[in-house]
């Protein structure tokens, strides 16, 4: 029974000992699927990690890039208004001179204190800007320096990974296509249970044989009765502990191809 050649195959046509031996194939396919991609093992999830790391280090830095740049701004802000109070003080010293009373030469004096103390913070917030600026910049050399590292571990985890694919890709797609070959012979709520079966059952397997009375999946016995019953191969039947759909051991000498 070709699988290429069964596309067409009205679903409803096949006999329950027919969906069987496409559910234990399909069980076959998928699983030799499982096995080139445990090849890969952890790869994927490390390069993802990765990826995600350096994301977060590029963020980071560009976060760090803003703030040194504004915090670069205040500084230049606070040296012109340093500026413009020399200015003042200049100003100040001169009506000083011009002074007709001692009301005028105390509140010019007031006034020159004044800009004096604002000389005094600004260059005070500069010293604490400059040195805010420092400790950032030395934070994005750091963050720089990881990136780096992490760059490269990325692009050799790439490599590996990639060597993995391409030794079995083709394998890999040729497998995918007979897999969706069987799943179209079946109708889709069977499909839908196998793959449903599939997710949540260890390993992988949704499809198992039953092997010296117990069941392949959870190895629970499997009562005399019910062993009968599914080599006679006229329903499908699922393990009643951990819901695997059950065939007999005479299906690993079958072959559906």
């Amino acid at each position: 029974m070709a699988a290429d050649k069964n596309k067409h195959v009205e679903t409803t046509e096949l006999s329950v000992e027919e969906k069987l031996k496409i559910l234990y194939e399909l069980q076959t396919i998928d699983s030799k699927v499982d096995d080139i991609k445990t090849l890969r093992g952890e790869l994927p999830l490390e390069v993802q990690d990765l990826e995600d790391e350096i994301e977060g280090l590029e963020t980071r830095i560009a976060n760090l890039h803003k703030e040194v740049e504004e915090i670069e701004g205040i500084a230049v802000r606070k040296k012109q208004e340093i500026k413009d109070a020399e200015n003042h003080i200049k100003k100040y010293e001169e009506q000083q001179s011009n002074v007709r009373n001692n009301r005028e030469f105390d509140s010019l004096s007031k006034e020159l204190e004044y800009q004096k103390l604002e000389i005094e913070l600004c260059e005070k917030r500069i010293r604490e800007f400059t040195q805010q600026a420092k400790e950032k910049k030395q934070t994005i050399e750091q963050a720089k320096a990881l990136l780096d590292e992490r760059s490269i571990d990325l692009k050799n985890k790439k490599a590996e990974l990639d060597d993995i694919i391409s030794e079995t890709q083709k394998e890999e797609d040729e497998l995918n296509r007979r897999s969706e070959a069987y799943a179209e012979m079946i109708e889709p709520r069977i499909y839908t249970a196998y793959k449903r079966i599939r997710t949540n059952a260890r390993n992988g397997l949704a499809v198992v044989t039953v092997k010296r009375d117990a069941c392949g999946g959870c190895f629970n016995k499997i009562p005399p009765q019910r062993q009968l019953d599914i080599k006679i191969r006229k329903k499908i039947i699922v393990c009643e502990y951990c819901g695997r759909i059950l065939v007999d051991d005479g299906f690993s000498g079958d072959n559906v191809e």
